[in-house]
C-alpha cells in the first residue's frame, strides 16, 4: 500500500475513520468532506488508482456493498429521500484521491446539491459510431 495514499492509510489504521462496513475485499467509511450527512465511501482494500485496473470480482463486490450501504442509509433515520452513487476515474473526471472508491451520497429535497453537465443531444450517426467503437473494445 502506498504510504502517500490517504485511503490506504485509513485501511491500514494509521488514520482515523468512522467505519460502516468491512470485509476481506472492501472497507466502507464516512467521507470526511460529506456532501450531506451520511455520505459513505466504499473502497477496495487493494490499492488501485483507477477502475480500469481493478479486477471484476472486486468491482462487483464494491457495488454490492454500496447497494447494502445505500439500503442501510435509507433505514438509518438520516435525511435520505434518494441517493447518488458516484465513481470518478482520473483527475479530469473529478477524482481527487487516486484510489478507486464509490461514493454513496444521501440526497433529499432542498439539499442544495447540484451537478450540471451541460450536455446536448447527439446525432444518431455519432451514437452508432461510438457504440461500434465501444463494442470493439469489449471484444479485445
Amino acid at each position: 500500500m502506498p504510504s502517500d495514499c490517504i485511503f490506504c492509510r485509513v485501511i491500514e489504521g494509521s488514520l482515523p475513520s468512522s467505519v460502516v462496513y468491512e470485509d476481506e475485499l472492501v472497507v466502507a467509511f464516512m467521507d470526511i468532506m460529506p456532501v450531506n450527512p451520511g455520505h459513505v465511501l466504499v473502497v477496495p482494500r487493494k490499492h488501485c488508482p483507477e477502475l480500469q485496473g481493478l479486477d471484476e470480482e472486486t468491482g462487483a463486490h464494491l457495488f454490492r456493498v454500496a447497494m447494502r450501504v445505500e439500503r442501510a442509509l435509507r433505514a438509518s433515520g438520516l435525511p435520505c429521500e434518494g441517493t447518488n452513487l458516484l465513481q470518478n476515474n482520473g483527475a479530469e473526471a473529478w477524482q481527487e484521491v487516486m484510489h478507486v472508491h464509490l461514493h454513496v451520497i444521501p440526497r433529499f429535497r432542498g439539499d442544495g446539491v447540484k451537478v450540471q453537465f451541460g450536455q446536448q443531444p447527439a446525432p444518431r450517426a455519432d451514437l452508432d459510431q461510438w457504440a461500434e467503437k465501444i463494442k470493439a473494445g469489449l471484444s479485445s
